[in-house]
């Protein structure tokens, strides 16, 4: 049976993955932090009788701690996984900056940080698949936002589309700096830019933003069925190439400053410091 990690298991695109391959009968652990979403998921998960197993997680991932405890348990309890999907994500594009209880800007730690861990966490159990990949769901290639090098935790010039364009950078470079830092890995890394999606991602955002946020979704947006059919073939059929970047089903070159290889190392031993 096919074994998978999704985290943002219970809502959106995470929740769409989750529920595809429920059907095909692959053992879905889905990673969420309501409790709600989760008890939704499970009772559609019944009311379908999906052939496939449904485990789902309730963690704040962005607590590093909780990432790192969510890892141990997992590799614990699962020896061999297939696929590790990355979606958690919450949009703070209004209101101040919010602080994680171990000092980190939220949108960074969740966004991010989150990602880092489990990416390199789950390699034990990853690397007993024949094909293991690990895709990382969020906007690869976009020529918004950079990182700030001298101020990683926005503590001076805080705006919440900093803050979030910084998490995306940072992702990238976090798929770029994979097969350098992993040379012997047979992970598969991919970065997958679903498009314009219907989801319910104004829900965490202020009026009247959250109404035009929605309002412009539903006019523009693509269904979560029709997002992940992309990322399902990616998964299904991973490119030979250590770490690749796709919007759609366009695959999007690496050589890029987006995918900056030395920014990538670097990112990763600055990560690697705050962490320790």
């Amino acid at each position: 049976m096919r074994t998978m990690v999704v985290t943002g298991g219970t809502s959106g695109i995470g929740k769409g993955i989750a529920a595809h391959y429920l059907r095909q009968g692959a053992h879905v652990i889905a990673v969420g932090s309501s409790e709600q979403r989760g008890a939704v998921l499970r009772a559609e998960a019944q009311r379908a009788a999906w052939k496939g197993k449904l485990t789902v997680l309730r963690v704040d991932l962005s607590s590093v701690a909780a990432g790192r405890r969510l890892v141990d348990s997992l590799v614990e309890a699962e020896p061999i996984l297939d696929n590790l999907v990355l979606c958690a994500q919450r949009y703070r594009l209004t209101g101040g900056r919010v602080e994680t209880a171990e000092g980190f800007e939220h949108s960074f730690a969740l966004a991010y940080l989150s990602r880092y861990v489990l990416s390199h966490g789950l390699l034990p159990a990853l690397e007993r698949s024949p094909g293991p990949v690990i895709a990382n769901v969020g906007t690869p290639g976009l020529r918004l936002g950079r990182i700030h090098w001298d101020d990683l935790q926005l503590t001076r010039r805080y705006g919440g589309t900093r803050a979030t364009l910084q998490s995306f950078r940072a992702n990238d470079l976090l798929g770029a700096a994979f097969p350098q830092v992993r040379p012997d890995s047979a992970v598969r890394y991919v970065g997958y830019h679903p498009g314009v999606v219907r989801t319910g991602m104004p829900a965490s955002q202020p009026q009247p933003l959250r109404a035009l946020s929605a309002a412009s979704l539903a006019l523009l947006g693509r269904g979560v069925e029709q997002a992940i059919r992309p990322l399902v073939a990616l998964l299904d059929d991973p490119p030979e190439e250590r770490f690749t970047a796709h919007r759609g089903r366009r695959r999007l070159s690496v050589d890029r400053p987006t995918f900056d290889t030395t920014a990538a190392l670097r990112l990763h031993r600055e990560t690697q410091a705050l962490l320790d």
